[in-house]
């Protein structure tokens, strides 16, 4: 009687432990998520209607397009700059342009 009563405690611990496996890490957040927290933060104060509307265009808003590099700048600037220029003499020009410092 007495192992059966052992028996029967160690089965209720362990079933009650996988029954409630602990909560697992948060994911990271994925880049919607963390759209959401912000235009929820910035629509502070807005209530209805309005409220509905700012969310509404803070999720659907794209995000800015990537700014230029320097170099992408630079080449930008040197092929206006050879404007006029033809074969040897633009690739000269465009090589002396682009191996300048900065």
């Amino acid at each position: 009687m007495k192992n059966m009563l052992m028996t029967c405690a160690l089965l209720a611990f362990t079933s009650a432990a996988f029954a409630a496996p602990e909560a697992a890490a948060p994911a990271a957040k994925s880049a919607q998520q963390n759209k959401m927290v912000t235009c929820n933060a910035d629509a502070s104060g807005k209530k209805g209607d309005e409220r509905k509307a700012f969310m509404k265009e803070c999720l659907s808003a794209k995000p800015a397009a990537p700014t230029a590099t320097p170099q992408q700048n630079k080449m930008k600037t040197c092929n206006a700059d050879a404007t006029g220029k033809k074969g040897d003499e633009r690739k000269a020009f465009m090589k002396a342009c682009l191996s300048a410092p900065k």
